[in-house]
């Protein structure tokens, strides 16, 4: 992917319930620009916020959040094989898009499989409204930092990690300045986009998934 001249911030989101949302906001230059929590009207919060941030001009930001951007209507039948990158199909009926499919069949990480929208957790449906709220951004992700700190272990990637406002929620915070810098190396072209053939959404990885694969292996032999 291209990365878009007028791109000047990269946000990462937490979602979670009890102590509301947080997140981190990192420039071209992977500097940090801001961070900090929202608890009330989450998802026109961060509608104004990113607004705010990016001049009225939501061509200047990227968002990643670690929440499922939307929920199933229908369970999944098909289950992936990595060795053939083919989808085969099954009888049985199964939870999860097929973007968290890939990353659970590659290794990655073990996602939370997302539900149909009456049997979604509560932190899921804040996701699926914060997702709802950014449509008028362009550049808004799915991200799971879960996964990012695995892939990201041995490539030494830096950005300025600022510990503002970390207190509330040490490991929340974290994730959300892992959601920025994952949305950063994928807009500059060094990760990539998996699923999304079910309709369902796609999730973005800091790391090319050939590159992981090569890696897994060797680890595993």
């Amino acid at each position: 992917m291209k990365r878009a001249k007028e791109i000047k911030y990269f946000a990462g989101i937490d979602v979670q319930i009890e102590r509301g949302c947080c997140y981190y906001i990192i420039d071209e230059n992977k500097n940090y620009v801001s961070s900090g929590w929202i608890k009330e009207n989450i998802p026109q919060s961060f509608k104004k916020l990113f607004s705010e941030i990016s001049d009225n001009n939501p061509n200047k930001i990227v968002i990643g959040i670690d929440a499922p951007r939307m929920p199933i209507d229908k369970l999944r039948k098909r289950i992936f094989d990595k060795k053939t990158n083919l989808w085969i199909e099954k009888g049985d009926e199964k939870l999860g898009r097929e973007c968290e499919v890939i990353i659970k069949s590659y290794n990655i990480a073990n996602p939370q499989w997302t539900r149909t929208l009456k049997d979604s957790p509560d932190w899921m449906k804040l996701g699926y409204s914060i997702f709802k709220a950014l449509k008028a951004f362009p550049f808004v992700y799915e991200v799971f930092p879960s996964a990012s700190y695995r892939m990201l272990e041995k490539e030494n990637v830096k950005y300025e990690l600022c510990l503002n406002n970390f207190f509330g929620g040490v490991k929340d915070m974290l994730d959300a300045s892992v959601a920025a810098i994952t949305v950063y190396e994928f807009i500059n072209g060094r990760g990539c986009e998996v699923g999304g053939e079910d309709g369902f959404g796609t999730i973005v990885l800091p790391k090319k998934l050939t590159n992981w694969f090569n890696y897994d292996m060797e680890n595993q032999s």
